[in-house]
């Protein structure tokens, strides 16, 4: 799973992942979040973008319909209502639900499995996707997901969590973009948030949890991600030089998220957007994360 605070590179890095020949990627944000996930993080990140909580006494059609995924939902049910409706895609909702169904009989109902039938009855049920030519593993891509670590660690040896951070000052300028944004406050306890638990649970697994800047990627993709990737088990690939949507490459990152063009001067063009007032209260409120991810001189 990719797990990013908003605006801070995760559908760059989703993308840019996307044409790997060990990977089967998913199309949109994943949101395997379900309406029963409820804890102290609930006022501050939405349902949809957490790990998943499924009712014990559910049936299998049940837990699908429990997971919100509304990204990939909302394209293929109502694809008029959806901001990638001019992507072709062609995967039925109900051939999708009976492959979940299927493949979940096949083994225990764990939350892991109920995970993996997820997505593998997503890459079985979409026809035109351009499969990996040596399948090796799913990428999921949630926002903020990296705060459920212990429970996605703890469910399967199998999972791993890649944690993208960007500058807060570019990040909280694109969020601003956003046709309801958060408030500056709301958003940086967010953001230090995410790079307390990752860098948290990156130190307890170094194995299985991976932190990289957003600034460190755009610069050199195939050398970072590729060093990622060797990491994690895969193996580095030039198809990481450009983001991608089902293999076709993408001009632009946009409506995949705000960042449209993913380089150093873009990024930097992004954070002067913000007043001098903004500017203080983003360094501020960010405090001593600055200096732990190599943020300090970044005005400099």
């Amino acid at each position: 799973m990719i797990s990013a605070m908003y605006e801070n590179g995760g559908n760059t890095t989703h993308r840019l992942l996307d044409g790997h020949p060990q990977l089967f990627v998913y199309p949109f944000e994943s949101q395997p979040g379900t309406k029963l996930v409820r804890d102290h993080f609930e006022s501050t990140f939405p349902q949809k973008y957490r790990w998943p909580v499924f009712d014990l006494s559910a049936s299998p059609a049940g837990d699908y319909h429990a997971i919100i995924d509304e990204e990939c939902k909302v394209r293929i049910r109502t694809p008029q209502s959806s901001k990638f409706r001019d992507t072709p895609m062609q995967l039925d909702d109900n051939d999708r639900k009976k492959i979940f169904i299927d493949h979940l009989a096949k083994g225990p109902r764990t939350r892991a499995r109920l995970v993996e039938s997820f997505f593998y009855s997503t890459f079985e049920a979409w026809k035109d996707y351009k499969r990996p030519s040596e399948p090796t593993a799913y990428v999921g891509y949630s926002p903020i997901i990296v705060v459920d670590a212990p429970k996605i660690l703890a469910d399967s040896p199998d999972f791993q969590i890649l944690h993208i951070v960007r500058n807060p000052w570019s990040a909280y300028a694109d969020t601003k973009k956003r046709a309801v944004p958060l408030s500056l406050e709301h958003y940086m306890i967010g953001w230090t948030l995410c790079q307390y638990y990752a860098l948290l649970w990156k130190e307890r697994e170094p194995k299985r949890v991976h932190v990289l800047r957003f600034e460190d990627i755009v610069k050199d993709p195939v050398g970072v991600l590729g060093a990622f990737c060797e990491k994690a088990g895969l193996k580095s690939s030039p198809t990481l030089a450009k983001p991608t949507w089902n293999g076709q490459p993408l001009q632009t990152v946009h409506p995949w998220g705000t960042i449209r063009t993913p380089t150093l001067e873009a990024n930097m063009a992004t954070a002067k957007e913000l007043s001098d007032e903004e500017r203080k209260q983003v360094g501020e409120q960010a405090g001593p994360w600055l200096k732990i991810l190599g943020y300090e001189n970044f005005w400099s």
